[in-house]
């Protein structure tokens, strides 16, 4: 299983290596939590930005910052936590000056009306959908919680891993698990699963979005424009529609 996986990153990697990059194209790596804000924003730029073309690519911080240090094309990189910002800056792949706060969220738990109101109802659970804290913030947060709660050692055979948040909600929306830690952005675009109760912060440390130009991106006057459109009045509006906050 290992090396189908592995073998599936190098596949994704030679197909984003081997597709050309035309004048106008803005390569965009960004937490799959912020799909549907970012997915609007990249539309309001290219309404104003006619011949630009914005290409998209949403997953797990983690994997995302291993696709760029693969030689993954991409201009500017949007990260669920400090830690994959910090990884592609100690690789010197992202332009240090560009690096900076986009927005932050909240971490909560959602599933089906009345299965729990606390951390500690989760013990009355059977299945906990949570992503891989090894490559998903959202699990990361959620993992850390559950620690700083006591409850990891008797939750941990319960916890349903995912590839990233919006698989985690997925699972929720389908009824497949009893409920999921999913960033309050995520919860509030479900259509059944519902905000059961927000994780107390004091548990884990705040949701945190950095965002930088990567070295490629950084000489792009595409890219760059763009950049300071997230940046923009407009930006944090549309965030804030999503649930994001900003700074």
């Amino acid at each position: 299983m290992k090396y189908v996986t592995k073998l599936a990153a190098t596949l994704l990697v030679m197909l984003l290596l081997s597709t050309p990059v035309l004048a106008g194209d803005i390569n965009l790596s960004a937490a799959a939590s912020m799909k549907d804000a970012i997915n609007e924003l990249s539309d309001n730029f290219a309404q104003k930005h006619p011949g630009v073309k914005l290409l998209k690519n949403y997953g797990a911080s983690g994997a995302l910052a291993k696709q760029i240090e693969n030689g993954a094309p991409a201009d500017i990189f949007i990260s669920a936590n400090l830690e994959w910002m910090d990884y592609l800056k100690n690789k010197k792949l992202v332009d240090v000056t560009s690096i900076g706060t986009f927005s932050f969220n909240t971490l909560v738990f959602a599933g089906e009306p009345g299965k729990a109101s606390s951390m500690q109802d989760l013990l009355k659970l059977e299945r906990i959908a949570i992503g891989s804290p090894k490559s998903v913030p959202a699990g990361e947060y959620a993992s850390e919680a559950l620690n700083k709660a006591g409850l990891e050692k008797q939750l941990e055979k319960k916890l349903v891993m995912a590839k990233d948040v919006r698989a985690c909600l997925m699972y929720a929306e389908r009824g497949e698990v009893d409920g999921a830690f999913v960033y309050r952005t995520d919860a509030l675009q479900a259509k059944k699963a519902k905000i059961l109760f927000t994780v107390p912060q004091g548990l884990y440390p705040r949701v945190t979005y950095p965002m930088a130009l990567t070295i490629t991106g950084a000489k792009s006057k595409d890219a760059v424009a763009f950049y300071t459109y997230l940046h923009s009045k407009e930006a944090k509006t549309v965030l804030t529609k999503y649930g994001f906050t900003t700074l």
